[in-house]
C-alpha cells in the first residue's frame, strides 16, 4: 500500500450485502429537494435527494423517483414539475411530504404558468420541462430542461447516513 493510503474498513460486493451498499452510499452527503408536479387528485410533492445538475447548455438536471413509491407514476409521466431545494429550517416539511403525510393540505403555495405548485422560501427552485427518462434499475433517472431558475441565500437542509442536518461551512 501507498505511503498514507487509507483502506475502507468495510469491503463488500453490492449483490452480496445490499445493507452496506446502502450504508456506504449514506456516507456522501447530498441536499435534499423537494419535486412538485400538479396531478387531477392536486398537488403532489415527492422528497428527493438524487438531484444533480447535468449540463449548462443547454441548462438540464435530474432527479431520481424510487419505482415503488405510490407517487412514481405521477411523476414519471409529468411533464412540468419543479425542484426545490429545500433550507435547512424546512425539516418540518418532512413528514408533510413522506409517506402518509397531509402534502400540500393546509399549506401555502402558488402555480406557475404551468400549473405545476411552487412553495415559497426555498433555497433554488428549477422549473423544468421533461426532457428524457431513462431507466435506472429501482429508480427512473428523470432529466428535466430548466426554462426558469432562482435562488436565495440560506443554509441548506443535508441528509447523510440516514439522518437530516446542516451544513456547517468553514473547515
Amino acid at each position: 500500500m501507498a505511503d498514507g493510503a487509507m483502506r475502507t474498513e468495510v469491503q463488500f460486493t453490492p449483490e452480496g450485502n445490499p445493507r452496506a451498499f446502502r450504508d456506504a452510499l449514506g456516507r456522501f452527503a447530498t441536499g435534499v429537494t423537494l419535486v412538485t408536479c400538479a396531478t387531477p387528485m392536486g398537488p403532489m410533492g415527492f422528497l428527493a435527494n438524487s438531484f444533480a445538475a447535468v449540463s449548462l447548455d443547454p441548462a438540464l438536471v435530474l432527479w431520481s423517483p424510487a419505482k415503488a413509491s405510490s407517487r412514481f407514476a405521477h411523476f414519471a409521466t409529468a411533464q412540468h414539475y419543479a425542484i426545490h431545494v429545500l433550507d435547512a429550517a424546512h425539516s418540518e416539511w418532512l413528514p408533510r411530504f413522506g409517506r402518509g403525510g397531509a402534502g400540500f393540505d393546509g399549506l401555502s403555495h402558488e402555480i406557475s404558468a404551468e400549473g405545476v405548485p411552487l412553495i415559497t422560501g426555498a433555497l433554488a427552485q428549477f422549473d423544468c420541462v421533461q426532457h428524457a427518462t431513462h431507466d435506472g434499475g429501482d429508480h427512473l433517472i428523470v432529466v428535466g430542461r430548466v426554462l426558469r431558475a432562482a435562488y436565495r441565500a440560506g443554509e441548506p437542509l443535508v441528509f447523510s447516513q440516514g439522518a437530516y442536518g446542516r451544513f456547517a461551512s468553514g473547515i
